[in-house]
Parts: C-alpha cells; sequence; structure tokens
C-alpha cells in the first residue's frame, strides 16, 4: 500500500480529496488513451483504496474497469471515484462502465465532471441511480483539470493548447542572428522533454522549422515511447516527418488531438495568443541578457493596455536549476 492510504491517514479525507488523487493518477494515461479521455478511478472501502485504475492504451480498457479488477470481491459494498462519469453506451471494444460498476456491487458512485460525450451525458449516472446505487456528479476542479484536453475538444473543437516559452530575463528566444541554444539549462530543458511526453501534438512557425529543424521527441528516459506528433504553421508542404497545420482556423481539422504544445517562434506564439488559443502558459526564465535580440513574441493586436491585465493566473513556479518556470492559466 503506497504512503497515506491506510485506515489512520485517511479517515478526514473528504470526497475532494479522493477525487484529487484520482485526478493525479489519470495522468498516467495521458497521451497513451488517444483517442479516448484520459480518465482516473479508485475503489475506496472503510477509507482504504481496494483498487487502483486509469486508460489504458488506446483506450481500453477504461478506468473503472481496471480499478474493479484489482479490488475483486471488495469492491461490493465500496465507493466508487472517477474523474469522468462512468460510460453509458455499449461498444465492441468493451462493456459500459456503468454497467460494470452495477454489476460489482458498488454502494457509491462520486464522478468528478459530467460527461459531454451525448452518448453518455447524465445517462451513465441515471442507469447506477436505478439501481439503488448512490451517484452523482461533484464538479470537481481537479478532475476539470485532468480533463481539460477532453472537455475543450468535446465543447469547442479544438484542443487544449499549452504556449511553451524559453526566455531570457528581457523576453528574447534567440540572439538576433537567430542562435538559440541554449537558453535556458539542462534542467529546464529535461522538463521541456516531460511536458512534450503529455501532449497528443506539438507545433511550430514555419521560419523555426527552417531556420532551427527541431526534432522536437523526448529524450528522457523510459519516456521516448511518447514522443508527440509533429506539426508545423504553414500554407505549404510540411517536410517528410511532419503534418501542415494551414491555419489557426484549421484546428478543428485536429479533432482527435487532445493536447497541443505550440514551442517554436515568436510568429506562432503571436498567432495563437492573438486569436485567444492560448489555455496555458509555461515560461521558462533563464538569468541572462540577451538586449538586441529576437522577441519571444509578436504582434498581438494589443491596443489597451489595461486589456492585458486580469488575463492571466499564475498557478505553479519552481526553480529548475539557475532558471525559473511559471505556469500560467487563462482565465474565462
Amino acid at each position: 500500500m503506497s504512503p497515506g492510504l491506510g485506515p489512520a491517514a485517511s479517515e478526514a479525507r473528504t470526497d475532494a480529496d479522493w477525487l484529487a488523487q484520482t485526478a493525479r493518477l489519470a495522468e498516467r494515461a495521458r497521451p497513451l488513451s488517444r483517442p479516448n479521455p484520459a480518465v482516473g478511478a479508485i475503489i475506496v472501502k472503510d477509507g482504504v483504496v481496494v483498487g487502483r485504475g486509469w486508460t489504458r492504451p488506446g483506450g481500453r480498457p477504461h478506468a473503472e474497469a481496471m480499478a474493479l479488477d484489482e479490488a475483486g470481491e471488495a469492491a461490493r459494498g465500496a465507493t466508487s471515484y472517477v474523474t469522468l462519469e462512468p460510460c453509458a453506451h455499449e461498444s465492441a471494444r468493451g462493456p459500459a462502465c456503468s454497467d460494470l460498476l452495477v454489476e460489482a456491487g458498488v454502494a457509491r458512485v462520486v464522478a468528478g465532471v459530467a460527461d459531454p460525450d451525448p452518448r453518455t451525458a447524465g445517462k451513465g449516472i441515471e442507469k447506477l441511480r436505478a439501481t439503488g446505487i448512490e451517484a452523482e456528479v461533484v464538479d470537481d476542479p481537479a478532475s476539470h483539470e485532468s480533463l481539460a484536453g477532453y472537455l475543450i475538444q468535446r465543447r469547442e473543437g479544438r484542443p487544449h493548447i499549452t504556449l511553451k516559452l524559453a526566455l531570457s530575463l528581457d523576453g528574447k528566444i534567440a540572439l538576433a542572428d537567430g542562435t538559440s541554444k541554449w537558453i535556458t539549462g539542462e534542467q529546464a530543458r529535461a522538463h521541456t522533454h516531460r511536458e512534450r511526453a503529455a501532449v497528443d501534438a506539438i507545433l511550430v512557425g514555419g521560419e523555426t522549422l527552417r531556420a532551427d529543424n527541431p526534432s522536437l521527441d523526448v529524450r528522457l528516459p523510459g519516456l521516448e515511447d511518447r514522443s508527440p506528433e509533429r506539426f508545423v504553421l504553414t500554407r505549404g508542404h510540411a517536410p517528410e516527418g511532419w503534418n501542415a497545420l494551414s491555419g489557426l482556423d484549421d484546428l478543428s481539422a485536429l479533432s482527435d488531438i487532445q493536447y497541443l504544445m505550440v514551442e517554436g517562434g515568436g510568429g506562432a506564439a503571436a498567432a495563437f495568443l492573438e486569436r485567444d488559443l492560448v489555455d496555458t502558459l509555461l515560461i521558462y526564465r533563464a538569468p541572462v541578457i540577451i538586449g538586441n535580440g529576437r522577441a519571444g513574441v509578436g504582434d498581438i493586436g494589443l491596443t489597451d493596455l489595461a486589456a492585458a491585465h486580469g488575463r492571466w493566473q499564475r498557478i505553479a513556479w519552481r526553480e529548475l536549476g539557475d532558471d525559473m518556470l511559471e505556469i500560467y492559466r487563462r482565465t474565462r
């Protein structure tokens, strides 16, 4: 049993505490669960976790099926916590999770987010309640955060978009001649690879591709298989191994991509910011001053300084060697 999961440590835990733990578990599914959402599930009985699961590669088994399989008979009378409402629709790939929960005899189901998929939306909870199981959706912030890509794709028809910037103290991404290796240090670059491993696709501008020919893969031991698909923002043809995105109106074509990272070029960064398409900012700031260099972000059409305020909330920061990472979330 993992530390902190024993009865003594669990007595005061609330539904929100258990769902936060379930959301952390769901991180293991990204991005390999694609095209399915990365869902986490735990089974709790008498304050002890008896089963854990997360969506497996390719989308099956679902998180609930994995958690119930681990719990076995201990699931009877237990509470199931799951980040997303249990599915209600039949599939050739496996049974509906709501049916599995009924068969397992759980007493209670707490879901963090209602499923916007019309095949399930509300039906999963209704099916559970119809059999006498106490079931509810609690609109949990941690679950929303862990499912951000899936929810945005379902509701807005585009991926969750993270803009990554590696900057000098004065906001430059390269020298005036384009030299950019390396502004940040080894720890910051390793952290970038970790973030790449959690997205489905990564994008740079055409100028960055031509100047730097970046590999944009994941070079962390054990995570090499999680290198994302590569896209370039161009109206022309993409080179071998790359996909072309002709413009930001073409984002709906990325229907099977839930998480996209924009990683290269002040022009590409500006284009996404100007259209208000960035959901998360990852800013790696190195303790160097470049002066006459290339700006990290180009013109975003801002004409009123007051309009720049109140748009971003810093949610985390940490030191990475000599560099500083700051993470911002777009407030909508």
